[in-house]
C-alpha cells in the first residue's frame, strides 16, 4: 500500500478533536481498514514533514442507519490518533 493511499481524511470539525489539537498535540484521520500503525506514521511524516511520537488506532463499528423504510448497516473504518513531536503543526486550511 502506497502512503499517499493510507490516509483518507483528516478528522478536524469535531470539539474532542479540536481539544485534543489545541491541548496535546494530537490530530485524528480517517485511514485505510487494512493499515498498521508504522504505515500510518510514515504517511503522516511524509505528506505533511512533522515528526510523529506516537500512533493510537481504533476500528469505528459501523452502526444500523435508517434508509427509507428499511435498514441498513453503515460501514465500518479505522480512526488514527497521531501525536506529533513538541513544536510540529499540522495546517489543514493553509491555502
Amino acid at each position: 500500500m502506497h502512503y499517499t493511499e493510507v490516509i483518507k481524511r483528516p478528522l478536524i470539525l469535531t470539539e474532542k478533536g479540536s481539544t485534543m489539537r489545541e491541548q496535546n498535540n494530537k490530530y485524528t484521520f480517517e485511514v485505510q481498514l487494512g493499515s498498521n500503525k508504522v504505515q500510518i506514521k510514515d504517511a503522516v511524516e511524509r505528506l505533511f514533514k512533522v515528526d510523529v511520537v506516537d500512533v493510537n488506532t481504533l476500528i469505528v463499528r459501523g452502526r444500523m442507519r435508517r434508509m427509507g423504510r428499511g435498514h441498513a448497516k453503515t460501514r465500518n473504518w479505522k480512526k488514527a490518533i497521531v501525536t506529533l513531536k513538541d513544536g510540529d503543526s499540522i495546517d489543514f486550511f493553509d491555502a
